[in-house]
């Protein structure tokens, strides 16, 4: 059955009595059912990443509002990235901001979620390969953009910086979903699928040319424009329409005693560029304005 078929299936991993357990959800979506049949309260679970991926891999560039802002050209391919596995995080988990990082964006985005081994797939099969979809946040510090040699390694590879959850989803047309992103509430970030550059079935089919990709493997499919820095305590969340919404809380922690190595940056070009998108570029336009008028 493709991941597309109806009907809508979702299955979400806790940790209850320190043991994990692959649970459904009641209709009303109030309680949590273990495979035993106990139920438990959703307010109260504590939730697990729905994947044991062996790699988690992103695309850069994926979605025109994004490029838009960036006034780049449209890529003619995807280009990827990897993230350790120790930046998987869950719904209802805390987004560790270090004290000296002050350019900590978020990055709505759909993980699909590979079912069983792939590998040379053609873009029209890889439906049949797909365990399901996640709503993600590809979060990054941008204060390590000037180091690692673009593979973003320490912008978005820090502990904790993939969350994935609540819950993973199938017999849903992703295609026809939208992706939105709140902070406090607010919607910061919204882009229809239908918008990215390349579709999930593309990257998926492109990334398995080469690479077997093996189940429980995540692959983040890009973020719309609007990715802007979060404060401490703020609740940043990403939904995908028939998906679900993920939650997570940002909490300051301490700096790193270690000062071995580069140390992050906040106020170069090339840095708020990327960190402040559209903003970064109205601030530029309006300098050129001002100057123009003084001459």
């Amino acid at each position: 059955m493709s991941v597309l078929d109806g009907p809508r299936r979702e299955v979400r991993r806790i940790l209850e009595g320190g043991s994990p357990y692959w649970v459904t959800v009641s209709d009303d979506g109030n309680e949590l059912i273990l495979g035993n049949g106990r139920r438990i309260a959703e307010a109260t679970a504590t939730y697990l990443p729905p994947c044991d991926p062996t790699k988690i891999i992103a695309v850069h560039l994926n979605y025109d509002s994004r490029r838009a802002e960036f006034r780049a050209p449209a890529p003619p391919d995807p280009t990827y990235f990897q993230k350790p596995l120790t930046t998987l995080n869950s719904h209802r988990g805390s987004i560790f901001r270090p004290a000296d990082c002050t350019l900590l964006n978020y990055e709505g985005e759909i993980a699909a979620v590979v079912g069983k081994p792939m590998r040379d797939v053609a873009p029209d099969d890889v439906w049949d390969y797909l365990a399901g979809f996640a709503p993600a946040n590809d979060v990054g510090a941008h204060d390590f953009r000037d180091t690692d040699a673009g593979s973003m390694l320490r912008v978005k590879g820090q502990d904790g910086f993939c969350p994935i959850g609540p819950g993973l989803v199938s017999g849903v047309d992703i295609r026809q979903s939208t992706l939105r992103t709140y902070i406090n509430g607010k919607v910061v970030q919204e882009d229809p699928v239908a918008h990215m550059l390349f579709g999930i079935d593309y990257q998926l089919a492109d990334l398995c040319r080469y690479i077997t990709l093996l189940p429980g493997d995540i692959v983040l499919t890009g973020t719309p424009a609007n990715s802007r820095p979060m404060k401490n305590g703020d609740v940043v969340e990403v939904e995908v329409t028939g998906i679900g919404r993920l939650t997570n809380t940002v909490v300051e922690v301490p700096a790193p005693r270690n000062t071995t190595g580069h140390a992050p940056r906040h106020n170069t070009e090339s840095i708020l560029r990327v960190a402040y998108g559209s903003d970064w570029w109205a601030e530029q336009d309006a300098k050129k304005a001002a100057s123009v008028a003084m001459e």
